[in-house]
């Protein structure tokens, strides 16, 4: 598949044929995004490109897009930070699927005169991806479904009961308080821990509240991690915390890497301190072909589907087409706001 790959900043004036402004849609892995949007509305007045592979450097950023105004960017998969945002002198508006996303310095765009708008995101795909993690570890899913395809023993895996268990959210923003109520029509005790946790928002989604995260650890069967990464969070569940959890629990991740210490996690998985982990989330990603976590016992593993859906794909890039009309217009819609902190994960 051959893609275009820009022309290096400094080359043009910036402006493509017909005198349109250049748009680059980023990380389109899967070769979608243009098929999941009017991009063609706007076709007589914006010259856009799609990017299928990622970029791997600030380098690599600026020779692909370092002529464009407009750029298109899924969640964290490219970061932004000021050091590539001072070396992009023609971008004006950069769009983001979400409206938050760690990895875009929203300062350094306001100084470079960036505009930087959002669009809507459904909590609901990543929820549902969770609890696809959770059963899979809890009844052996892919081993199972590997033997049989491959001809392998009739059942090789005893299952975990989830009805009558706990689970435990860390955070009940609206993607933990989507968990817990799933984890409830299970039949399962829900209990709830994060640094700003609402206790009477919890008590009346019938959430336990728990006095500490040790008390989340210590005593729940699934424990579930659904935290905006920031200050507060980053490593927040180490070797001393996972140390504590049960030996027959699972810990699944579908908020953010940086939330968990991965050699712990590590360490956890090949020591048997915890029955299994989930993620769908990486310190790197793509997840690089060598890495350790890809053969670790008891892992499944997942390469950040969570938002990975035909609905929100259709809502990300439609929107930013209706973002990109609104700019054109002169009047910006969704703007992103500089972040207040961490919390739980929306």
């Amino acid at each position: 598949m051959t893609e275009p790959t820009g022309t290096a900043a400094g080359a043009d004036n910036g402006e493509g044929h017909g005198g349109r402004p250049r748009c680059a849609v980023l990380d389109d892995y899967q070769d979608i995004a243009r098929t999941l949007a009017d991009w063609p509305r706007i076709g007589d007045r914006v010259e856009t490109r799609f990017l299928h592979r990622p970029l791997p450097s600030h380098d690599a950023v600026v020779e692909a897009v370092g002529d464009c105004e407009i750029l298109v960017v899924m969640r964290e998969r490219t970061p932004f930070p000021a050091a590539l945002l001072d070396r992009l002198p023609r971008l004006r508006l950069l769009i983001t699927s979400g409206m938050r996303n760690a990895a875009l310095d929203l300062a350094a765009a306001a100084r470079n005169g960036v505009t930087v708008c959002g669009t809507a995101s459904n909590s609901e795909p990543p929820a549902e991806l969770t609890w696809a993690l959770i059963l899979g570890l809890a009844r052996g899913v892919t081993t199972e479904n590997a033997a049989l395809r491959t001809g392998g023993p009739w059942q090789q895996t005893l299952g975990a009961d989830l009805h009558g268990r706990r689970l435990g959210v860390l955070g009940l923003g609206k993607i933990g308080t989507k968990v817990a109520r799933v984890g409830a029509a299970f039949g399962m005790e829900v209990a709830a821990w994060s640094p700003r946790l609402d206790h009477d928002r919890a008590a009346g989604e019938g959430v336990v509240p728990c006095a500490s995260l040790e008390e989340l650890l210590e005593t729940s069967d699934v424990v579930t991690v659904h935290l905006v990464l920031g200050d507060r969070s980053r490593g927040l569940i180490g070797e001393a915390e996972l140390r504590r959890m049960r030996r027959t629990a699972f810990l699944v991740n579908t908020s953010r890497a940086g939330i968990v210490d991965q050699a712990a996690l590590l360490r956890a998985l090949h020591e048997g301190w915890i029955a299994g982990a989930g993620a769908d989330v990486f310190a790197t990603e793509p997840l690089p072909a060598d890495d350790p976590l890809r053969t670790a016992p008891n892992f499944l593993g997942l390469p950040h589907l969570g938002y990975v859906t035909r609905r929100n794909y259709e809502g990300y890039f439609g929107q930013a087409v209706e973002n990109i009309e609104a700019y054109l217009a002169g009047r910006p819609v969704r703007e992103l706001a500089l972040p207040g902190g961490a919390g739980a994960a929306g």
